[in-house]
């Protein structure tokens, strides 16, 4: 699947398209790639709040950004960023408590 991807560039402005739609809350088109459908599956799956829908779906979308420029072929799905932004603020906040314990 990945050798007949176009290269990262296409596929990101193809990722920005898709985010741009889901966050206009209109996803008109009927035909997706098979790495469109991942994305939004779990993005479906991931279950975010309304409350914070929209900024989650924009810094995921700038993680993209940085992801696809370090030469991915395919962007993050939004599990794999929110775990990795999880992750962050816990060693964050380990090496924070760390600090002041000494």
């Amino acid at each position: 699947m990945l050798d007949s991807l176009p290269d990262s560039d296409t596929v990101l402005a193809q990722f920005n398209r898709l985010i741009g739609e889901l966050l206009r809350g209109n996803v008109s088109r009927n035909t997706f790639r098979p790495w469109e459908i991942d994305v939004l599956l779990d993005i479906e799956m991931c279950n975010l709040r309304d409350s914070n829908k929209r900024e989650t779906l924009r810094r995921y979308q700038k993680a993209n950004q940085r992801h696809m420029e370090k030469g991915a072929r395919l962007p993050l799905k939004l599990s794999q960023y929110l775990e990795a932004t999880k992750a962050r603020r816990q060693n964050t906040g380990a090496g924070a408590s760390k600090t002041s314990a000494a």
